[in-house]
């Protein structure tokens, strides 16, 4: 707002307006509704027909324009009793007032779709496992359907997940069900059983199908117990429960990297089905003759995310993909 320098009047005020002229002022910037009324009456090159367009009456809409023009220090039209036409000045600054106006909707309409959910950034992590086949097929469902939220995605284990979630450094998680889920929602989206990596050629590879008893005296290659807690745990588990004693020669924490050293003769493993899709020609996947042992995979936000992203794409992944109800820890 500017004022009259000695009096400290508004020169906004109606009855003040003409007293201005002259007077050494403090100018402020123009508003968009000075920039409304003026591409209204520079368009329509009528006050009678630009106050009509604007719903109000013709006083008002001229003194938006006078104090416009103060602000601008430059006269915008040329007017008499009978035509109204723009000057120079009010040519050139027409087509910047759209501009500016063009982008003040935009900015409007970005802040509200926003708001709303409908547009925004999320931070998903995921667990390298997910990435062979349920990610892929999540991302490309979710970029067809709400195509303004966009996706960073971060690869870490479970553990790393978990942290993340409570440090508010991620905003969603494809995780295994383990560690502190306080706090946290989940929903069950894919279960897949274990199957048997063998290298080519090993006596295991063809044949009947192998129990946990024929592992017995096999170089093993497990997951790590501390980053791969969530499969070490449940693998563990079921030599246990067949009273074998498997002998560990590493233990690891990526599928990639176990197929890996099982195509190079180094031991078995036991992986989700989902590491078909890693191809390595060395080794191959078979079925055990066990009772079927699932891994499970959920998705998982903390209640208390703020993202406004968020809950448009909680519903979208509980509508097409969860296998369960929500589970709150």
């Amino acid at each position: 707002m500017f004022k009259d320098s000695l009096g400290g009047k508004d020169c906004r005020d109606a009855n003040y307006v003409e007293s201005c002229v002259g007077d050494t002022l403090l100018v402020s910037m123009f508003d968009l509704k000075q920039l409304e009324c003026f591409v209204a009456v520079g368009e329509e090159l009528h006050f009678g027909r630009a106050a009509k367009r604007l719903f109000m009456t013709q006083p008002p809409l001229s003194r938006q324009i006078k104090l416009l023009e103060y602000e601008l220090q430059a006269q915008l039209f040329i007017r008499n009793s009978r035509s109204v036409k723009l000057t120079p000045a009010g040519t050139v600054f027409l087509q910047e007032a759209r501009r500016l106006l063009s982008l003040a909707r935009h900015a409007a309409q970005t802040a509200q779709r926003v708001s709303r959910g409908e547009l925004g950034l999320l931070h998903l992590g995921f667990t390298a496992g997910a990435g062979y086949s349920f990610l892929p097929e999540m991302l490309n469902r979710t970029n067809a359907t709400l195509k303004d939220i966009d996706i960073v995605l971060h690869e870490m284990v479970t553990k790393k997940q978990v942290e993340a979630l409570h440090a508010h450094e991620i905003d969603v998680s494809l995780l295994r069900a383990t560690g502190d889920l306080r706090n946290v929602e989940v929903a069950l989206v894919t279960r897949e059983p274990l199957m048997l990596a063998v290298p080519r050629g090993h006596r295991l590879a063809t044949g009947r199908m192998p129990t946990l008893k024929d592992l017995a005296d096999e170089p093993f290659i497990a997951f790590n117990p501390v980053d791969g807690k969530y499969f070490y745990d449940m693998i563990d588990g079921q030599f246990r429960s067949a009273g074998v004693q498997p002998q560990y020669v590493q233990k690891i924490s990526q599928v990639h990297t176990m197929l890996a050293l099982v195509s190079a003769k180094q031991g078995l493993a036991i992986v989700p089905q989902s590491a078909r899709a890693l191809h390595f020609d060395g080794a191959m996947l078979r079925k055990l003759k066990t009772k079927p042992i699932f891994a499970e995979l959920y998705i998982a936000w903390r209640k208390d995310n703020p993202n406004p992203a968020l809950p448009n794409f909680r519903r979208f992944i509980l509508k097409y993909f969860a296998l369960s109800a929500v589970k709150q820890g």
